[in-house]
């Protein structure tokens, strides 16, 4: 039984102008301790679909209309609220894209990890505080009785990510998304985060969704490649086969824009066109406006996820 398993997952905004199908239709497993990329342009649904696992889609406006997800069994869909909460950071815990936002700036950052020992774990304060420390330590942090009493703002911002990462792991999830987690971070503070990221993913078994439109990112850190695009998924296959023989025109065309020093490969290859608009997404395939191979079937009819060997998962009409 895969750890998580996404069934047909539709989430829509329901706003005055109309109904956004931010997600429409996804579908994958991850497995137990495995790696997986999500990647795609910016608001193909990445993010929507990590917080639709997590059941934190804002209602309103937003709503999972149909699908289930699997977790251990359990549909998180259908699960009471207070049954969720209990799902969320003790089994499911997530990395968001920007760790200033996403701690509160009137608290320490050691009271806010030992709220979350505390809360899903019943620890005393004392036992919470230990525990806290030793996961700043886990995190590769020197000084961790300063960071502990320090405020989000006292922090630079690799060092806030480490705490959220603490924070995330704190209670040994069985399944760890990461959305952006490098997105405000320069080069450097960036690789270091990947690689203590892998680094605790080996160490506890605990399965990653990774989000990113890093290609780069990608070919590093997952096993798993699932490509979105205007709230679908478009291809989905292990990463080498997916970099090595890319079946989907999007696939293609992502992968030919990333730079490259070779001598050979002058030009930036871009795809043309912009993406969809959600709340009036094309007929057919979702792609067919910018594709330079669009037949007349790719403009009546929306392609489905068809295995065209070895478990590699292809939306397309070709």
């Amino acid at each position: 039984m895969p750890l998580l398993d996404v069934q047909e997952l539709k989430t829509y905004f329901f706003t005055e102008d109309g109904v956004v199908q931010a997600v429409d239709g996804v579908s994958f497993e991850l497995e137990p301790g495995q790696k997986m990329g999500l990647v795609g342009e910016s608001g193909c649904g990445k993010s929507v679909t990590a917080l639709s696992v997590m059941r934190l889609i804002p209602d309103p406006p937003g709503r999972i209309v149909s699908g289930r997800i699997l977790f251990d069994g359990i549909d998180l869909v259908q699960i009471p609220k207070d049954e969720m909460r209990t799902v969320r950071g003790r089994q499911i815990s997530m990395i968001f894209q920007d760790p200033m936002t996403s701690l509160n700036p009137v608290f320490t950052v050691g009271s806010q990890i030992d709220e979350a020992i505390q809360l899903h774990q019943g620890l005393e304060a004392d036992e919470a505080r230990q525990k806290t420390l030793q996961m700043l330590e886990t995190v590769n942090i020197a000084n961790t009785d300063r960071v502990a009493n320090s405020y989000p703002h006292e922090l630079s911002g690799g060092m806030r990510q480490r705490c959220m990462i603490a924070m995330a792991l704190s209670c040994r999830p069985k399944l760890l998304i990461a959305d952006e987690p490098t997105t405000s971070l320069d080069v450097t503070i960036e690789a270091q985060i990947l690689d203590l990221i892998d680094d605790l993913n080996r160490k506890l078994n605990t399965a990653l969704l990774l989000i990113t439109h890093d290609m780069g990112i990608i070919a590093e850190m997952s096993q798993k490649v699932a490509v979105m695009y205007g709230g679908t998924i478009v291809e989905m296959a292990d990463t080498r086969t997916l970099f090595k023989a890319p079946q989907h025109p999007y696939t293609v065309g992502l992968l030919e824009s990333i730079p490259s020093l070779s001598v050979e490969k002058t030009d930036l290859r871009i795809i043309p066109g912009s993406v969809p608009d959600l709340i009036k997404p094309p007929a057919g395939c979702r792609f067919h406006p910018r594709c330079s191979q669009c037949k007349e079937a790719c403009r009546q009819e929306r392609p489905h996820l068809v295995d065209v060997g070895g478990g590699h998962l292809v939306a397309c009409h070709l």
